[in-house]
């Protein structure tokens, strides 16, 4: 297995990692390292690899060349350019108030004044020029960006985002050496190195299998501002190398559909929910689960909100955060990777500012077989993500989590959950960046939990979301793969009791075998 992170943090890859090797396989997670160290552990029976990424093709080449003329005569920076200029139009300010009273003198000035000006306007110029060339959404990158995608096409990465070869650095000698069976790559980082590391070995007269694990819609991604040539690289990277998996697997099926329509993938993708289960490992079966509500420090009385998972200004806190003083005695807690980070300090500051900043409790992560139990004392479980193309697709991992908590969950309007929410009453839905309405449905819930508890009464539903039920039907892409590659283009369906049941091949000339083609 290969993901582009450190493993801690990622509850579906831990997950399929252990589950793949309770199953029987022999499992090795390679993972990123967060330094320059490598690290080893176990989860479960898998072992677990981070490998030091060194990213020297980050940098650009033109970044590294010397800019003669403009660093000539450019101004350092740090502000001193804006500060000269400034001092001109100082200069010309008092020229004119005096202008009267200095006679010839003030021609002299005044030529001086614009002389000095036409200067510190040229350095100011030179400045932008240095400046430009680190812009990523300048004409000229844009420019570049686009010269790329028309000449080389899917391969226009090589050019744009050359530092995912640094991954391939990293982690494809290692593959080689262990020579794997199988490669499961998670997302779209490491599904070029995935891709290439099978092309070896099967020039070796070796017969490796590809799974490529498509954890989000990578044009439905946020990127970064002021990187324009992100996307088009890594989309371009993700469709090269695609279409070389021997099976897809991805997080639902509006998200199968459109890596089927996208990649013109020869069969669809399973679906293996982010389904929450697992179990912990043997030693730490015992460890006691932190209480939410002691953390917070408040009683069992007071009405909490709790949101799970990272921090990004999409994911809406601050509809959250502005819903407090709409909510008198409510606290909020935000369960998130980095507490004392300084995301979360904005959040706070924003908190501060409306007066509820002792309402709002940035808490830690906990391992992942103990997310359910842990969030199951507050009263919400909150989701209030904005429209944007990834969010609309799939049943999140924390909505699984709350569900499993049992708790009413409020989330905003986008496609797939809030059709849910309402399938099941469960909980509310408001309209996306709208406080006023997030208000109106968090009141509903608190005023009457136990009304949208009623909806974890039906035993089918929780045991649909369960990662028992999912890593049964990644299993069984793993045999199908191995055993019978033709197996995989069967439909695999999870039972609730997590078993995998696969729809029968039609028979050749069957009218239905036609139209599964």
């Amino acid at each position: 297995m290969l993901v582009d992170n450190a493993v801690n943090g990622d509850s579906r890859v831990q997950k399929a990692a252990r589950s793949m090797a309770d199953a029987g396989w022999d499992v090795v997670l390679l993972g990123q390292s967060p330094d320059r160290d490598r690290h080893r552990w176990t989860i479960g029976a898998a072992q677990v690899r981070l490998v030091p990424v060194v990213m020297t093709l980050a940098k650009r080449r033109r970044d590294y060349r010397r800019v003669i003329l403009p660093r000539l005569f450019a101004y350092r920076r740090g502000g001193i350019a804006h500060h000269r200029r400034q001092w001109v139009k100082a200069w010309r300010a008092d020229l004119l108030a005096r202008r009267s009273a200095e006679g010839r003198r003030f021609l002299i000035r005044r030529a001086a004044a614009r002389v000095l000006g036409r200067w510190v306007g040229f350095r100011h110029r030179q400045l932008a020029l240095v400046e430009g060339r680190r812009n990523p959404d300048s004409l000229p990158e844009r420019l570049r960006t686009a010269m790329w995608r028309a000449l080389l096409g899917d391969r226009c990465w090589r050019r744009l985002e050359p530092y995912l070869w640094d991954y391939e650095f990293a982690f494809g000698p290692l593959v080689d050496a262990l020579e794997p069976d199988l490669i499961h790559a998670n997302d779209f980082r490491m599904i070029g190195v995935g891709a290439r590391a099978v092309h070896r070995a099967r020039g070796r007269g070796r017969d490796v299998k590809l799974v490529w694990d498509a954890h989000e819609y990578l044009p439905g991604i946020k990127p970064r501002a002021g990187y324009r040539r992100w996307m088009p690289a890594h989309v371009a990277h993700e469709r090269e190398y695609g279409r070389c998996a021997d099976a897809v697997v991805t997080v639902s099926q509006p998200l199968a559909e459109l890596l089927h329509q996208e990649h013109r993938l020869p069969r669809m993708p399973v679906v293996v929910l982010n389904a929450p289960g697992g179990g912990p490992p043997a030693d730490r079966a015992q460890e006691k689960v932190p209480d939410l509500r002691e953390l917070c420090g408040i009683d069992a009385d007071t009405p909490l909100l709790v949101y799970s998972g990272a921090l990004a200004p999409q994911r809406g806190l601050a509809t959250l955060i502005e819903s407090l003083p709409q909510l008198p005695g409510a606290h909020a807690a935000l369960v998130v990777p980095a507490p004392d980070g300084w995301v979360v300090g904005k959040v706070l500051d924003h908190a501060a500012e409306l007066g509820v900043a002792d309402r709002v409790h940035p808490l830690p992560y906990v391992p992942h077989w103990q997310i359910a139990p842990f969030l199951a004392t507050a009263d919400v479980g909150v989701i209030p993500i904005h429209h944007w193309p990834n969010h609309e697709l799939a049943l999140i991992t924390k909505f699984m989590e709350y569900a499993h908590a049992r708790l009413p969950i409020v989330v905003s309007d986008v496609r797939t959950m809030a059709a849910k929410v309402r399938e099941t009453g469960q909980g509310e839905v408001f309209r996306a960046q709208d406080t006023a309405d997030f208000v109106r449905a968090a009141r509903a819930v608190l005023d009457d939990p136990a009304a949208y508890r009623k909806a974890y009464d039906d035993p089918e539903l929780l045991a649909e979301w369960t990662w028992d039920a999912q890593a049964a039907v990644l299993d069984g892409v793993y045999q199908g793969l191995l055993a019978d590659p033709a197996k995989v283009t069967a439909p695999v369906t999870a039972l609730p009791d997590g078993t995998v049941a696969e729809e029968e091949e039609p028979e050749p000339g069957d009218p239905a075998g036609a139209a599964a083609t």
